[in-house]
């Protein structure tokens, strides 16, 4: 092993300031390209100058660092603490490993990811702030605060044990995290089911009047049928577009709004 790749080389202090610069450019340093590559380089520049002090070795790690990666940006801290342990440990010959590493992996955890962190997570958690709000109790904003700092946090951790434990950490893992997720999306469904009927509001503002029969449509029908019929059709409706990605999320938004406004005016909905 050559003098400029002995383990040891970078601080508490490098490392800290390799994940801080990866958590805040992840997705502002993104191209259609090589999609989260510069985000990678960035945030590791500055340790592996310490790795590499020639410049020979510097400028070919980084350009290794450059190419195609993508994966959600909070399980990318485990990729890239993993990787700069890997380059501080065998130097310009794990380069290759390291990409091997990075390719292989970045879909897996972007599954684990996506499923984790951008789905369950602010669905869960930022349905149950947002209905507190809704509610007038401030506490909803405080705990999604709260969370949000702890999960930075967290972030940090993330990236401290992708360093500490390199390949090992999701080699070992592997069947349990695909276990987690299953428990987690089951879980996920679950509550966001009890959330629809308790959020989405949707009523029938008709009455069905033959002679002294006078029939409201929500309560005497639709409710008797499933109570929050219409919240759940309309929940699946919602997610059937957004799964076939025939609408972006905004436009399905101001649909919605324009829906309940031309469906109040003329008096087939109520709030």
């Amino acid at each position: 092993m050559s003098d400029n790749s002995k383990p040891g080389k970078l601080t508490k202090k490098d490392i800290r300031r390799a994940a801080t610069r990866y958590m805040f450019m992840a997705c502002n340093d993104f191209n259609y390209e090589t999609q989260q590559g510069p985000a990678v380089v960035y945030s590791l520049e500055k340790a592996l100058r310490k790795v590499y002090p020639k410049d020979a070795d510097y400028q070919k790690s980084l350009n290794n660092h450059f190419n195609y990666f993508n994966t959600t940006t909070w399980m990318a801290n485990i990729l890239i603490g993993a990787s700069l342990a890997m380059e501080e440990q065998d130097g310009i010959q794990a380069i290759d490993t390291v990409q091997n590493f990075k390719t292989g992996l970045m879909g897996p955890l972007a599954g684990i990811g996506d499923t984790l962190i951008w789905v369950l997570y602010p669905t869960i958690m930022g349905s149950i702030s947002a209905y507190m709000g809704l509610q007038g109790n401030p506490t909803g904003a405080i705990i999604w605060l709260i969370l949000n700092i702890l999960f930075l946090l967290f972030r940090y951790k993330l990236f401290d044990l992708g360093y500490a434990s390199g390949l090992k950490l999701v080699t070992s893992l592997g069947e349990k995290i695909s276990v987690f997720t299953e428990a987690a999306s089951i879980m996920g469904l679950t509550v966001i089911g009890a959330l629809i009927p308790a959020v989405v509001k949707m009523n029938v503002a008709w009455t069905f009047k033959v002679g002294k029969v006078n029939l409201a449509i929500q309560k005497g029908v639709l409710d008797q049928i499933m109570p929050a019929l219409l919240p759940a059709v309309l929940a699946y409706v919602v997610y059937r577009v957004l799964a076939k990605k025939r609408l972006s999320v905004i436009s399905l938004i101001f649909l919605i709004i324009i829906f309940a406004l031309v469906m109040s005016f003329l008096g087939i909905l109520k709030p």
